[in-house]
């Protein structure tokens, strides 16, 4: 097997800002395989917050010993961090549905009529642009509103006067259990469907005295990076946010989910700013869970590839080989010229 690693800049069509960071061009790390006259695509979007990087992503894949087959799962990803094991896992995933002629949803049994409707991502600004993005949005069924910078009442019924579909919020560690409380019975009465990781990670007890008193639902993210954060969580929360690059790939995102259900949580497929290739790993698995924030395509400017597309926000999954996701456009556009080039 050979792998090729490119870090891609993907210009957004909005600033994106979340209660801790902003950016306008996002960084990932393209992953192209091949192997028996296939080429597979993997991709992995690190961040900070899990301290991984594109760079770090791409200096430890350069030092793999590959081998010849794609399909020793175990041995190939053991012990490699999460962003790192995301990007050959979701690879090694592509080659092996191209190799057998057989979309991973198919290979998983699952049935792709049973995909749910993925939320569109407002990020946090001024309430006049955050407004004018809910009007662009249209008729988009579900939104998912960052807040945790102030003015999150106001933000939420001046949205509430332009959109009547669901609203999720997510404060991405941005208040206090206070104030959690305090805001989210405020908020009820504009129908949140749930709140997202309102505090720190890090303090399951806070979650369950938040929970107690919160008359909407608790869904944690930054406390749910993979199985093994999820028994210090029972009875602490309602639902748990599963992103392939804090699990470790598609393997790990299968372990979190049927952990997830052994233990009465709900669960969301979200995901980071990315392209396509990342964003539809992910859509494979959504007919196992409860919600999606699937929505990554919808934030970049031009992405060079295609995938998922939408039905009214219900995800239609590609029925094309392995991930179905093809290239449509010049990566080189989007790269720097540093690329990892590893044979083995």
């Amino acid at each position: 097997m050979t792998l090729a690693v490119e870090p891609l800049e993907l210009p957004l069509k909005h600033t994106f800002t979340i209660s801790r960071s902003s950016e306008d061009v996002a960084s990932t790390a393209l992953i192209r395989l091949r192997w028996n006259g296939i080429e597979a695509f993997g991709e992995s979007a690190p961040t900070s917050r899990y301290h991984e990087s594109v760079e770090s992503v791409a200096a430890a894949l350069g030092a793999l010993r590959l081998g010849d087959d794609p399909y020793a799962l175990e041995r190939l990803l053991d012990g490699l961090p999460p962003a790192q094991r995301c990007g050959l896992d979701v690879a090694l995933h592509d080659c092996i549905g191209k190799d057998l002629d057989r979309p991973l949803w198919r290979l998983l049994g699952l049935d792709p009529a049973n995909t749910p409707r993925t939320s569109f991502t407002i990020g946090i600004a001024p309430l006049d642009e955050m407004l004018a993005k809910v009007r662009e949005v249209g008729s988009h069924p579900v939104l998912k509103v960052k807040l945790g910078k102030g003015a999150e009442l106001e933000t939420i019924e001046a949205i509430r006067t332009i959109y009547t579909g669901t609203i999720r919020v997510d404060a991405n560690e941005g208040w206090t259990p206070e104030q959690t409380v305090a805001l989210l019975t405020a908020m009820a009465k504009h129908e949140i469907e749930f709140c997202e990781q309102p505090i720190p990670a890090g303090s399951p007890e806070k979650l369950r005295w938040i929970r107690e008193r919160s008359p909407i639902p608790i869904v944690v993210d930054e406390d749910s990076k993979d199985a093994n954060d999820l028994p210090a969580l029972l009875g602490c929360v309602d639902g748990i946010n599963v992103k392939l690059v804090k699990c470790g790939g598609m393997r790990g995102a299968l372990a979190m989910i049927h952990t997830a259900r052994a233990m009465g949580f709900k669960i969301m497929l979200g995901c980071m700013v990315e392209t396509q290739i990342l964003t539809t790993a992910a859509a494979h698995l959504s007919p196992l869970v409860d919600w999606a924030d699937l929505d990554g395509p919808f934030l970049t400017a031009d992405d060079p590839f295609a995938g998922i597309t939408y039905d009214d926000g219900k995800i239609v999954l590609p029925d094309g080989p392995g991930l179905g996701v093809r290239q449509i456009a010049d990566t080189a556009a989007f790269a720097p010229d540093a690329r990892a080039e590893i044979a083995r």
